[in-house]
């Protein structure tokens, strides 16, 4: 089982708006995951980002791998720097 952390897209027809979740890499998009650790909405101004920072690291360091646009918005917040930080200790 490879465990990914992704974007769900929720929101209506032509304004998405997206929750950042915990899934099995074989469950489809929208389906079941196992943590909702965030939500993400490009259509505000400025776009809304709110991570819970202690979660997302917690599932980096238990071997979640970031889907690219995850890895662009934890590099936004800071998170990745601090894994990474973590990391090299």
């Amino acid at each position: 089982m490879s465990v990914k952390i992704r974007l769900k897209r929720i929101g209506a027809k032509r304004d998405p708006a997206y929750r950042l979740v915990v899934a099995d890499s074989r469950k489809p998009r929208d389906g079941r995951f196992i943590e909702e650790i965030g939500h993400y909405n490009p259509a505000t101004d400025p776009k809304t980002l709110e991570i819970k920072e202690d979660k997302a690291l917690e599932w980096l360091q238990n071997g979640a791998q970031p889907s690219d646009t995850i890895k662009t918005l934890f590099k936004r917040k800071g998170i990745m720097e601090k894994f990474d930080q973590e990391k090299n200790k």
